[in-house]
């Protein structure tokens, strides 16, 4: 199955995604499916995050590490579950830090979608993992990608959010321009680099929404739909 970015990101990204590493990243994941390895987020939701926000929507960028590499758990958006999926570790600690952060009640469902909706493009570094075994297509090439976006993103737009969890995310930020953007780094949510610090008491929501109204922008709602 071919990789199709959504129409809404041509511009910025099909030069990008035709280039000779892009494409040998493709016939690798080709490959690897074709011998039988599973593959998350599925083949048609490793461009999810892009499909759920337009480039001139996006206000607020998090970026995390890879997709979660459990059984029905990714699906194309950072750190998010389908609704239904039990919440993973990272993602409890995120509803925790909100929490503490805005003091609203921690989320029962972790589908993120309703943050894409209002202009957070949820992204990881690296889009694409096999099965149980976290990291696993790491320096495919998708590094190299995912910074042409940043970079796109940091050119054309002013004002923006980034909020860069954990030390494979924050390499991004050399990338970005923090006289236009705010850049925001923590910890990642995992309990192993949670738990060491410099995760909770990070309040990355409400200093976005901080400047979003310095900005003139309409604030994020970070609540989510039951």
């Amino acid at each position: 199955m071919v990789l199709a970015l959504p129409d809404s990101w041509q511009t910025l990204l099909a030069e990008e995604w035709s280039q000779p590493y892009a494409v040998e990243l493709q016939q690798v994941l080709a490959h690897e499916r074709q011998a039988g390895i599973i593959h998350y987020p599925p083949s048609c939701q490793v461009f999810a995050a892009l499909a759920a926000t337009r480039p001139e929507h996006v206000r607020v960028v998090i970026l995390g590490q890879d997709p979660y590499h459990g059984p029905n758990q990714a699906h194309g958006l950072s750190f998010s579950v389908s609704r239904g999926q039990v919440l993973p570790p990272s993602l409890r600690n995120i509803f925790s830090e909100l929490s503490a952060d805005l003091a609203l009640p921690k989320p029962r469902q972790g589908d993120l979608s309703y943050w894409a909706s209002q202009g957070v493009l949820l992204l990881n570094s690296v889009l694409t993992v096999r099965a149980g075994e976290a990291g696993s297509h790491q320096k495919l090439g998708w590094e190299r990608f995912t910074d042409a976006l940043i970079a796109q993103l940091n050119q054309r737009h002013a004002g923006l959010v980034f909020m860069l969890w954990g030390a494979y995310a924050q390499k991004k930020g050399r990338l970005i321009d923090r006289q236009r953007h705010l850049v925001l780094s923590a910890a990642h949510p995992s309990p192993l680099s949670a738990n060491r610090g410099g995760w909770f008491g990070c309040r990355h929501f409400s200093q976005a929404n901080a400047w979003l109204q310095l900005q003139h922008q309409a604030q994020i709602d970070w609540s989510l739909p039951e």
